[in-house]
């Protein structure tokens, strides 16, 4: 099956999201720095998950990169990553307007949480389809910086509870680790020596 129309359609729904989520931001009701000062827990909220859901789209094109077809079993994997990731601007404006309230916050790691699951599953899928000696395999390798930013997201949440700043501080982090897009599929499409 080709890959090309899942890829178009994953790259809409992501573009959806990001549009709801500029959706949410208010202008100030003011017209003094105060006014604007209001709105700042909702900026950067909105800041931090344009961040996440930019991270996982281009993570997601250089994957699909080394994907050479799909099946059913695939496209399922996908729908489910982008389940978890429509729920982004519901989660995202709820720990704005709430100036990161614990529930709002330990909820938005869930969503983290269950996003980072879900790009998971689909890349070990996407293993299965390819086999353990694909170049597929070669360029996932280990994939520790994933496995560790679950761990992480699975200890903000109940942190979230007690310390919510804390816990943000924790998807930030997270989110620093990323912030250069995941090489590793380009390094072996290029013949370059992998990384973990």
């Amino acid at each position: 099956m080709n890959k090309g129309r899942m890829e178009a359609f994953s790259d809409g729904v992501i573009t959806v999201i990001i549009t709801i989520m500029v959706l949410e931001l208010r202008t100030p009701e003011g017209m003094d720095w105060a006014a604007l000062e209001s709105q700042m827990p909702i900026f950067l909220s909105y800041l931090l998950s344009f961040v996440f859901v930019g991270i996982y789209w281009a993570n997601h094109h250089h994957m699909f990169q080394c994907v050479e077809g799909i099946h059913g079993g695939v496209l399922w994997a996908n729908l489910h990553l982008l389940f978890w990731l429509s729920l982004t601007p519901f989660v995202t404006a709820w720990m704005g307007e709430t100036h990161f309230a614990p529930w709002p916050v330990a909820l938005y790691g869930v969503v983290l949480l269950m996003s980072g699951t879900a790009y998971f599953i689909l890349s070990r899928v996407l293993l299965r389809h390819h086999g353990e000696d694909s170049t597929f395999a070669a360029a996932l390798g280990s994939d520790f910086k994933g496995k560790i930013s679950l761990v992480c997201y699975t200890v903000a949440i109940p942190l979230a509870l007690v310390r919510p700043r804390a816990a943000c501080a924790s998807y930030v982090a997270v989110a620093l680790t990323w912030l250069v897009p995941d090489r590793r599929f380009e390094r072996v499409l290029s013949g370059q020596p992998r990384r973990v």
